[in-house]
């Protein structure tokens, strides 16, 4: 059976002990765990102890974690996502981000997933290219063995999972440098079916995400309200040998959370079986 986790970027409005609780209770087997302001900020005092309540939390609940790093004004308040690894003061978002790898490996997360972030005008493509090369492979240094999830992101300088090939071939192509892939973004932004992006890179699959999606718009819907089939895009997954955590990625629906990770969970289920039956 497929392992269905819930994104804590989808329960804004809740603690994030409530929110565990919840998840848990509605019958998922992990969480993605986006580190922010009020889901265990890697800034405030005492990171240590809550770091090591909250993994005693997680193992309590039967719940397996990976760990997000795309809160909106964590690093910045001004700017959303900045600084990202393209930027002047990129330092920042990788200290982050091998903070967060500590932070995966102490809770015993499956895997650490990031993003390039977006080009701003006054760096040049080449430029950008060059600081995220660099960018990630120190943070494939700092990540002392934490699986890397690089997630193509549409609107980012890397969008694809063309780039995101590209990308891992300049860094030489380690083996800890593997794919987050969002099946919403399949739909959005790639040539290919969902289906066929799950196949296409199986071997380097280390996180996903799931949310339905159109053609060409990036807007994370419930499933049902786009256009992705999901039995086919279920049964890929089965089959591709992947074990890791499928989790719902719904961040502008934590208004009526509990509701739509239960319908969320329901619907994936069902897909789930119909998928066994192709």
């Amino acid at each position: 059976m497929i392992r269905f986790g819930y994104g804590t970027n989808g329960f804004a409005n809740h603690r994030l002990t409530d929110a565990l609780d919840v998840i848990a209770d509605l019958g998922y087997t992990g969480v993605a765990l986006t580190l922010d302001h009020h889901h265990l900020d890697p800034y405030a005092d005492g990171l240590a102890r809550r770091v090591a309540k909250l993994a005693d939390r997680l193992r309590a609940l039967g719940l397996g974690v990976v760990v997000e790093t795309g809160a909106r004004y964590l690093l910045d308040p001004r700017r959303k996502h900045a600084p990202t690894l393209l930027d002047d003061d990129r330092d920042r978002r990788i200290d982050f981000l091998c903070g967060a790898a500590a932070i995966g490996a102490d809770l015993g997360a499956e895997a650490l997933s990031f993003w390039s972030g977006i080009r701003q005008d006054q760096v040049t493509h080449a430029l950008a290219w060059e600081r995220l090369v660099d960018g990630c492979a120190r943070v494939l240094d700092g990540a002392d063995g934490l699986p890397l999830g690089f997630e193509p992101e549409p609107g980012m300088f890397v969008d694809t999972i063309a780039g995101w090939r590209s990308l891992r071939e300049a860094l030489g192509e380690p083996d800890g440098f593997g794919i987050t892939l969002d099946i919403g973004h399949c739909r959005c932004n790639e040539p290919d079916p969902a289906p066929e992006c799950v196949a296409a890179v199986a071997g380097h699959l280390v996180n996903v995400q799931i949310d339905d999606m159109r053609r060409g718009t990036h807007e994370h819907l419930e499933f049902g309200e786009g256009e992705i089939d999901f039995p086919p895009v279920l049964r890929a997954l089965a089959d591709s040998g992947y074990r890791g955590l499928v989790a719902v990625e719904l961040p502008r629906h934590s208004h009526a959370a509990p509701d739509v990770a239960a319908r969320s969970l329901a619907f994936l289920r069902q897909a789930e079986r119909e998928g066994g039956r192709t």
